[in-house]
């Protein structure tokens, strides 16, 4: 019976000790373990890449297209059309790796995602809920807009093979780089800067690049003394209401996933983009004794822009803010900057695109909370001036790397090409370009 008893014991204690170490390592296997593909998620985030896709055709290109006057509006969203093309090649054969590849010291991805290698139907990058695929061509649509964005400052001057050229090389050398160092482990998203959805990544990189490109390029023939009119304001309109649309896919895709984050974000980019648009309308009220559809139209787009970057860090109320104090910033910058300096950004990307996305960063840096995201930041009405620092690094930056990069490109095309549409045009010191570029871009 006592023998009976002590083998008893002995089993259970070995299988306590089973029990005590072989749960532990099989919880330890489980959070190991990549996270499984979930369905509602993946169904958003195809929802929001498809809507992102349209923002720029049809949304951006009919937006620039009722603008422009009615002689360069084909051209004009050619160049829109064609960045979707060229940057969707880019991005497959070298540009997501670039940006999302391995981290080599915080400046740039490694190379194992060339030609989409190693990009697959698992849950991406080993931590997110949807398909790798998505993820990289919800990246890829960011990619291709913030490129088609600067085709607004050039439009009308740039033929259309130097523009291809332009985008290949600027999506390498300068979109590449800036996101990795935000959004793919790099040195800024590593001091914590924050940028929910492309503050710096999209508007400031394509902004500040428009009013490099256009400064290099030169004015217009007859600009500022001869007022070129919009060629069709429905176009306009319509245009816009389908960057409103298109823009919830973009904030709201951000979240990537379907949760409380893919609400609030929702409702703050709408929220925004209704405050700016009647912030616009109350100033040329004011200055103008009446507002104007195009004035609207461009406060709404000035709110979307300026609450990008913080649209999953803050509350309604902030952006609220952030949406009523965009509008004048923007109006100052299309309206005054623009006029005193005299640079021809035709379709106005740095006024609204630029100032509003360094606008809405700085912003960021004051208003955001973990109230509401926990992965995000305290701003420093939050008690984090900190955050305020990170935030001009940012912004720094990407002005910085905008400057450099789309003055290396414009250079390096300028060098084999005639840029210009006008054959026999003189540059600033007066010799023409040659011959055998013009020939090129026949």
């Amino acid at each position: 019976m006592i023998h009976l008893l002590k083998k008893k014991m002995a089993f259970l204690i070995t299988f306590s000790a089973l029990i005590l170490f072989v749960l532990p390592a099989s919880r330890a296997f489980a959070a190991n373990k990549p996270p499984a593909v979930n369905s509602g998620d993946t169904a958003w985030m195809l929802i929001s890449t498809a809507i992102v896709i349209f923002m720029t055709v049809p949304g951006l290109a009919i937006f620039y297209g009722g603008l422009m006057n009615g002689r360069n509006v084909v051209t004009t969203v050619m160049y829109t059309f064609s960045s979707l093309l060229v940057v969707t090649i880019i991005w497959v054969l070298w540009g997501y790796s670039l940006a999302f590849g391995n981290d080599i010291g915080g400046f740039i991805g490694g190379l194992n995602y060339l030609g989409f290698n190693h990009v697959g139907q698992g849950a991406a990058l080993g931590t997110l809920t949807i398909p790798h695929y998505i993820y990289a061509i919800f990246q890829c649509a960011f990619a291709a807009i913030t490129v088609a964005i600067i085709s607004g400052s050039v439009a009308g001057r740039m033929t259309m093979p130097a523009w291809i050229l332009f985008s290949v090389v600027w999506i390498t050398i300068v979109y590449a780089p800036m996101a990795h160092w935000v959004w793919g482990g790099g040195w800024l998203f590593n001091i914590g800067e924050l940028d929910f959805a492309g503050g710096t990544v999209v508007h400031i990189l394509s902004g500040v690049s428009a009013l490099t490109a256009a400064i290099i390029i030169g004015p217009r023939t007859g600009y500022p003394k001869k007022t070129m009119a919009p060629h069709n304001l429905m176009l306009f309109l319509i245009g816009a209401a389908c960057l409103w649309f298109g823009w919830f896919g973009f904030n709201a895709g951000s979240a990537l996933a379907s949760n409380g984050l893919t609400a609030l974000t929702f409702a703050n980019t709408q929220i925004a983009a209704a405050a700016a648009g009647f912030a616009w309308m109350l100033i040329e009220w004011i200055v103008r004794k009446r507002p104007t559809l195009v004035g609207a139209g461009t406060g709404v787009l000035a709110g979307l822009v300026g609450i990008t970057p913080a649209a999953g860090y803050v509350t309604v109320l902030s952006a609220l803010i952030i949406g009523f104090t965009t509008a004048p910033i923007c109006y100052f910058g299309v309206n005054y900057i623009k006029q005193r300096l005299k640079y021809d950004d035709t379709l106005d990307a740095f006024g609204t695109h630029g100032i509003g996305g360094i606008w809405g960063s700085l912003l960021t840096g004051l208003l955001a909370t973990k109230s509401v995201n926990s992965a995000g930041g305290n701003g420093l009405f939050y008690g984090n001036p900190v955050q305020l620092l990170h935030q001009f690094v940012g912004v720094g930056t990407a002005i910085g790397l905008a400057v450099i990069g789309t003055y290396i490109a414009m250079k390096a095309i300028v060098v084999y090409t005639s840029s210009r549409q006008q054959r026999g045009r003189t540059d600033g010191n007066g010799s023409e370009f040659s011959r055998r570029a013009r020939l090129l871009l026949r």
